[in-house]
This record gives structure tokens, sequence and C-alpha cells, in this order.
């Protein structure tokens, strides 16, 4: 059932949602992203993967526009970003969605007014309208009635899905998750995937996950891109990168420990070779 679902809206032909070419960053004189090339296609659920330091966190920042890269090109919805002014961004940021790791929501605020405060925003509806889709976000997401509690009076995973129904509250045509399942259990972990499944197959979004979770990454995703210090080790189906013979990219996936480090200069070679030499 579960590859039925992930099948049936994988690998759309249209043009990617988001294109992202030769993308450097340093932070001072440090070089974190590396050259970093891949598309994501409308339709697609697509997981930045990799290890602490590796990254894939920065990268979401870029896509988003918290950062601006160093070097190359950010294309979403058609559309260079990297020279947008904050009016241009704010026009495209109305139709992506959000979910931070800790759920973002504020405290001092009701669980209704978290999901209502985009709404009233950037949109001119009635409050009363506002109301009937806050009421609907929350009923996706499995919390309907909850809209009078605080953030303090629900679960981990409660707060992780109020804070989706106000990322979806602008219906978003493109949702990204940063760890979504940072901090959960694993029940309330899997609860969260399967939500993910099931926003992309009832709505058709296209859905960005960043993890290092492998559980949640074998049940959700259609590509992967893997970064490894800032390098993309691999990218393409799942299925494929977990047959990568890159060193880094096996460790990772059988979740083996350092025996011995790795120099990094050799790696960049290995890299810069196409995996073509031994290490």
């Amino acid at each position: 059932m579960e590859q039925e679902q992930k099948s049936s809206a994988s690998a759309p032909q249209d043009e990617p949602i988001i294109q992202v070419r030769n993308l450097e960053t340093y932070y001072g004189t440090r070089k974190i992203l590396h050259d970093v090339n891949f598309n994501v296609a409308k339709g697609e659920i697509f997981v930045i993967l990799g290890g602490s330091g590796s990254g894939k966190s920065t990268l979401l920042r870029h896509i988003i526009g918290l950062l601006n890269p160093s070097k190359g090109s950010i294309c979403l919805f058609g559309q260079e970003t990297t020279e947008l002014g904050e009016e241009e961004w704010d026009a495209l940021r109305r139709r992506m969605g959000v979910l931070y790791q800790g759920g973002a929501l504020f405290n001092s605020m009701t669980v209704g007014d978290n999901v209502a405060l985009p709404l009233r925003e950037f949109t001119d509806l009635p409050e009363a309208t506002i109301g009937i889709q806050v009421r609907m976000k929350l009923g996706q997401v499995d919390l309907a009635g909850f809209e009078d509690l605080k953030p303090d009076q629900l679960s981990g995973g409660m707060k992780k899905r109020a804070g989706l129904a106000r990322a979806m509250a602008m219906d978003p045509e493109v949702l990204f998750f940063d760890e979504p399942s940072a901090g959960l259990d694993p029940i309330a972990g899997a609860g969260l995937d399967d939500l993910i499944l099931k926003l992309r197959e009832t709505f058709g979004m296209t859905i960005v996950v960043v993890t290092h979770e492998m559980e949640s990454v074998k049940k959700i995703a259609d590509r992967v891109i893997m970064l490894f210090k800032g390098h993309v080790a691999a990218v393409g189906p799942l299925d494929e990168v977990m047959q990568n013979q890159d060193p880094m990219v096996q460790q990772f996936f059988e979740r083996r420990p350092d025996e011995e480090k790795l120099d990094p200069k050799e790696y960049l070679e290995y890299l810069t070779a196409g995996g073509n030499r031994e290490l």
C-alpha cells in the first residue's frame, strides 16, 4: 500500500518546481556547500539527507530565501530568486509553507490564532471566513477542536501538526519540512510520515523534507539528495542511492561509526573524479 501511495504521484514530467544550479556557500572563509545541483519535480516528495554538519539545513535556508548563496542560482516556480527584493520574495513565500523543527508556534497565542496568523497578515478575508479556514486546516492534521488551546498544552507531536496546519494556511504549492521527526517518539513520527503522504496524495503538493531519520526516508521519499560535508554524494531515487558505492553513502545507510577518519582532501579528490578512483 505504501508503495502504491508513493508511486502514483512520483516522477511527474512538468517543469521542475525547484532548480538549484552550481550552488556554493561560505560562512566567513569556511566553504559550507560545494557546487550543489538538483531539481525537484512537481508533486514529488524530495528528501535532503545527510548527517549532522552536512549542510542540509543551510541548503533549505537558501531555497526558502533566508540566506543568499555565495555563488550559483536557485529557481522557484521558474523564477530566479537570488536577486529578488523583499516584496518579490513575499509573493513567492505565499506559494509555499514551512514547518520548522519545533513547530515555531507563538506560545502567547492560541493554536487557532497561530494558524490564522498568515491569513490575517496576507489576506483581506473576513474573520468568519478565517475561522472556517482555521478549522479546516486543523481538521486536515487531525487537530479538530483544539483551536482554543495554547501550544504549551499540546504534546510534541500535536505541536508539529499545529505548525503544519499553519504552514498550510495559505494553500501552498510547496511544503518544506525541517527535521519533522526531531523530538518525536516513533509512533508520533510515523503518524507525521503518514500525514505527509496523505497531503501529497490528496492535494498534489510538492514536498521537500530535510531529515536524517532513515525509517522516515524509506517510507516517504520519491527521490533524495545526500550531502556529505557540503558535497553532493548522491542524488536520485532512494533505491538507487542506497546502492551507490560511495563509501560515505554506504556508511550512512549502514549506520556504521567512523572506524578511521577519512581525509577530507582525499574524499574531495574522489568526488572530483566522479567516484572512479579508489580511496
